[in-house]
């Protein structure tokens, strides 16, 4: 047999510590404890709350994967059918047949079949074949039936249990021409949905049998169900994805509450991981134990929710760093796509006069003085990097569109904004383009006027949708994100977040928890980080975007709001602040993080 030297090269070094930078697959003595140990990626499953479905229902029937799926039809009884491409939902061809809780099949949002259902003349046997453009009857189900379980793509699909004139357990497959009946479940049961496993091996969990809520899991392999490990929790209207009888995903439900309860199947044992952040039932599920989509459903009345499950999320990192020279609030920053190049200007100190105009730059390792703004100040906007910069507006002394543009030695006054203001957003990549707009002045309370900087003059362009100020932002003039924030007189903090194309704002989805004066990552708005900032107290959350939704991920070491950063949620920078008081503390992000494990030699 190879050993460890044959396979990977080299023998099993000693360390008295972990090594610096470990390659993947490598193995080492620790000395200090006398083991064996290597490194794995940390990550997290867990939902987030993505883009909702543009019409809410109970009882859809879901087909494809997380980035190509369908949601079609659904209570009351509705033709309509939505295809997702992993950003979006648009609306498509309607079904022929109208129909709700039916049997959803298929690979993608361009291939799908749907079978069974209730429509108003009662229980269907209809099956419609989808090719990306049109819905075509096929040859009809041999049991007219709803409220079970499907799986498998368009040519090779699966129905299992449901009701027709009472609960069933009838199985069917699909060979891409016509059904035929197979070995019947070993508990008849209604009242579960899904796309899960393929017509040779899949599984069932949950469901009812009047008047039980049921635990009992079944595996099919391709001929006969077998009884398998129970759910933890007893359920109905539970939904399902996976690829196969060994790993799946069982999540919400009722027992007998709407209940966010998420179960993984091994193959062996159903294990309860993180919930839902909607309890519900009914919904339309599509994907793997790994990656699935959770779509509509029950609340009480019908959502339009949907969330994305993935079982492999990185966790994230924080490590405190070295502090600023100048610990300060309240100032602006800029930086570019890594956590090695920041600048950040102006601010509140704890000295007096506590407004300040110090310019400090970061390069990886230490914190330098530079020359200072011409005029020391608060509560504005910047952007840019430790060689060009721009910082805008003004709060104290005076408000203001003072405007002056760092050459990476100097600041100089240039053209102020035309629409004076405060607590703003900002965006851009440096000193000859910027983006200004929101925030508020002495004669509106609140404005939504934006700004374009192009090196030489503010030219007014679209207006934000929703007048806010101390919002996290990051991006450049052609495409950004604004997050969070908060409205005044009176007080509302905002969870919503707005997209910027280049010529108009459009909004996505919010953020988890509602805040204002969060850290934000600068530049790569498509890999921003929000963290920190204040709602009820001062805050050390942490959330990742991922083009579409936001995760929470790992907390700040220090809670603290309205500081600067720097940096994308690869790897970033966040300093200053003020935690209640004042600070100095710096804190790099990196947005993956490792677990050294023990290898046991017994």
């Amino acid at each position: 047999m190879a050993d460890y030297k044959t396979i990977h090269g080299t023998t099993v070094k000693s360390y008295t510590t972990d090594p610096d930078n470990p390659i993947e697959g490598q193995v080492w003595y620790d000395k200090t404890n006398e083991v064996l140990q290597y490194q794995i990626p940390n990550v997290l499953a867990a939902w987030r709350t993505s883009v909702s479905i543009n019409t809410a229902r109970s009882f859809p029937m879901g087909s494809g994967t997380t980035t190509s799926a369908l949601a079609s039809t659904g209570v009351p009884n509705i033709a309509n059918v939505e295809s997702w491409n992993g950003s979006t939902w648009t609306e498509t061809t309607d079904v022929n047949t109208n129909r709700q809780a039916g049997f959803g099949s298929g690979a993608s949002n361009s291939a799908a079949i749907i079978s069974g259902g209730e429509n108003p003349g009662g229980n269907t046997a209809v099956t419609e074949q989808w090719n990306g453009s049109n819905w075509t009857e096929v040859a009809d189900l041999n049991l007219a039936r709803r409220l079970g379980c499907s799986g498998g793509p368009y040519t090779a699909a699966i129905v299992m249990g449901g009701y027709s004139t009472d609960n069933t357990g009838a199985t069917e497959t699909w060979n891409g021409t016509s059904w035929t009946e197979t070995a019947d479940l070993n508990t008849v049961r209604r009242n579960m949905t899904g796309n899960v496993g393929t017509t040779t091996s899949t599984i069932i969990a949950g469901g009812k049998a009047s008047p039980t809520l049921l635990a009992v899991s079944e595996s099919w392999n391709g001929t006969s169900w077998t009884e398998t490990a129970d759910l933890n929790d007893a359920r109905e209207t539970i939904f399902l994805s996976g690829a196969d009888n060994t790993a799946a995903l069982g999540a919400g439900g009722e027992s007998p509450s709407f209940t966010g309860n998420t179960e993984l199947w091994n193959g062996s044992s159903w294990a309860e991981q993180s919930n839902l952040s909607t309890a519900r039932g009914n919904a339309g599920m599509t994907g793997t134990s790994v990656n699935a989509l959770a779509f509509g459903g029950y609340t009480g009345s019908a959502t339009a929710v949907m969330e994305e499950w993935n079982a492999l999320t990185p966790i994230g990192a924080w490590s405190t760093g070295v502090s600023l020279n100048t610990a300060r609030y309240n100032m602006t920053s800029g930086g570019d796509t890594t956590s090695e190049a920041a600048i950040f200007f102006g601010g509140n100190t704890s000295g007096s006069p506590p407004l300040t105009g110090v310019t400090e730059s970061f390069n990886g390792s230490a914190w330098t003085e530079l020359a200072d703004l011409n005029t020391a100040r608060n509560g504005f906007m910047g952007n840019g990097t430790p060689t060009s910069a721009l910082g805008y507006g003004q709060d104290d002394p005076a408000r203001s569109g003072l405007t002056e543009s760092w050459n990476g030695t100097s600041w100089s006054e240039v053209a102020d904004l035309s629409t004076i203001r405060r607590q703003g957003g900002g965006l851009g990549a440096d000193n000859e383009s910027a983006l200004a707009f929101a925030g508020e002045n002495a004669s509106v309370n609140l404005i939504v006027d934006t700004e374009q900087w192009n090196g030489s003059a503010w030219t007014e362009v679209a207006n934000f949708n929703t007048g806010r100020l101390n919002m996290a932002c990051s991006g450049i003039v052609t495409a950004g994100l604004a997050v969070a924030g908060r409205q005044v007189s009176p007080t509302v903090l905002k969870t919503s977040v707005e997209s910027w194309n280049g010529s108009a704002w459009t909004e996505v989805g919010d953020v988890n928890t509602a805040r204002y004066a969060a850290y934000g990552s600068k530049v790569d708005y498509s890999n921003m980080f929000a963290s920190g900032g204040y709602s009820t107290t001062v805050l050390d959350i942490t959330e990742v975007w991922n083009g579409s939704s936001w995760t929470e991920t790992t907390d700040m070491n220090t809670a603290r709001q309205t500081g600067g950063s720097a940096g994308t949620q690869a790897t970033g920078l966040i300093f200053g602040g003020s935690t209640g008081s004042i600070t100095g503390v710096t804190e790099e992000w990196s947005g993956s993080s490792v677990l050294t494990k023990t290898i046991d030699q017994d």
